[in-house]
């Protein structure tokens, strides 16, 4: 059963007279032509809702409950994953997965966030929130790839670190720090997709990478936007504008050069139709990863200090004495 979202309202109301329609079954040609109708209206309204969606509305599609996850990517992209488990140290995270799998016959390392279905697998894996040992035993596998030289492929998918009493006395800050300093220095490729939320250090914890690609929906920001609108204005009613004033969108952030690719969606979202947007992501990562293979090691942690060195970069200014 489709989940609709708040905006898709218009979208709701066409399908399901359609369906009323189609399950009377009537077989009489004015039923069939009223069908007809409606279906050519439904194609205009959505064409129309979705081609001019707000950065909110993107946002709403990126947290979609349907929308696949790290392991849908996984089963889809890749074969004989091998799932790793534990940091060596506290505990094993579910809001973190990570292992080694077959992607087009190369042996790679994938880890992701996995927020999970149902509400009680999202409980299980905090919702996506991972905690200190989640990034560490992130940044284990990560390492472990870089021993045996096997690319790394990581799905963002948070809205953030967990901020709870017991992370932050485990080292929440510390692990995350940790991860975007070893991540800027592994001698392997390294490919990040951003599939759905991508929410401050949480989703950079696993973003320190070569390619930064990002699905058309999904969203990448330092904060939430309603974390934004409680700072700025303390106002509910203010989550759209802080949206808009964030840049959250892929198209935003390519613009701005924080990513480097953006994966198109089916019209609706990746919800409504999961295997072509896994077959799309499959070849982006696939031509991203091409272009890396071959790269000697100083020329591919050059080219990774430079992309986000020039990050933030203003030109223009002139240094006052």
């Amino acid at each position: 059963m489709r989940d609709y979202l708040e905006f898709e309202k218009p979208v709701r109301e066409i399908e399901e007279k359609i369906e009323k329609l189609a399950a009377a079954n009537s077989g009489k040609a004015s039923t069939q032509e009223e069908i007809r109708k409606l279906r050519g209206k439904l194609a205009q309204v959505e064409h129309q809702l979705y081609s001019t969606l707000t950065p909110w509305q993107r946002t709403q599609l990126a947290r979609h409950p349907q929308r696949p996850s790290t392991l849908d990517y996984i089963s889809e992209l890749s074969r004989g994953f091998l799932e790793l488990h534990g940091d060596r140290s506290f505990g094993d995270d579910r809001a973190i997965v990570g292992g080694f799998a077959k992607f087009n016959d190369r042996t790679v390392m994938i880890i992701g966030h996995q927020k999970g279905k149902t509400l009680k697998e999202r409980m299980q894996r905090n919702f996506g929130m991972p905690n200190p040992e989640g990034y560490r035993k992130a940044l284990r596998l990560m390492r472990l790839a870089e021993k045996f030289g096997h690319p790394i492929l990581t799905f963002i998918d948070t809205p953030g670190a967990y901020p709870g009493i017991g992370a932050e006395e485990r080292g929440q800050a510390e692990a995350i720090a940790r991860n975007l300093l070893v991540m800027s220095r592994l001698k392997v490729p390294i490919l990040s997709v951003v599939i759905g939320e991508g929410g401050s250090g949480g989703a950079l914890a696993l973003g320190v990478s070569d390619r930064v690609l990002m699905l058309e929906h999904s969203v990448y920001s330092v904060i939430s936007p309603e974390g934004c609108a409680a700072i700025l204005w303390d106002n509910p009613a203010k989550v759209p504008d802080a949206a808009m004033a964030l840049k959250i969108t892929a198209q935003d952030l390519m613009g701005l050069g924080v990513i480097d690719e953006i994966i198109p969606e089916p019209l609706g979202g990746a919800h409504r139709e999961p295997k072509a947007v896994c077959d799309r992501v499959a070849k982006a990562l696939t031509n991203q990863l091409f272009q890396l293979l071959d790269l000697p090691h100083n020329e591919l942690l050059n080219q990774r200090d430079l992309k986000f060195r020039k990050m933030g970069a203003v030109e223009g200014l002139v240094a006052q004495a």
